[in-house]
């Protein structure tokens, strides 16, 4: 908070997305995506996009035997979060990659 008593999103700038001429936290996304039943992890980022400039994409692990679709996580998506946010692609993985401390190494996500 600065002495005017506005408050600053204070965070990693390497980690936002920029689309649509809009800084987007992946944690935002993230967040919607684990309030799902049937999702185990998820991981958002950006993905170069011609016009968007980086697309949204998310990378999602299912709990076993659970049947949700990409069209259930669009949905649930467009419910919660504004048009900006919701994710123009989203994969399916068995698991996601980590890095020596446990984290999600979003770096190392490749799609296909």
């Amino acid at each position: 908070m600065d002495e005017e008593g506005y408050l600053y999103f204070v965070g990693r700038r390497d980690d936002l997305i920029k689309t649509r001429g809009k800084r987007v936290s992946p944690r935002e996304i993230e967040d919607v995506l684990h309030s799902l039943d049937g999702v185990v992890e998820a991981a958002v980022l950006g993905i170069p996009d011609p016009i968007l400039g980086e697309a949204i994409a998310a990378v999602i692990v299912r709990r076993p035997g659970s049947t949700l679709t990409e069209r259930d996580v669009m949905r649930l998506c467009a419910e919660r979060l504004d048009e900006a946010r919701v994710p123009k692609r989203i994969e399916f993985r068995d698991r996601l990659p980590k890095s020596e401390n446990g984290k999600v190494a979003k770096k190392e996500i490749v799609f296909t």
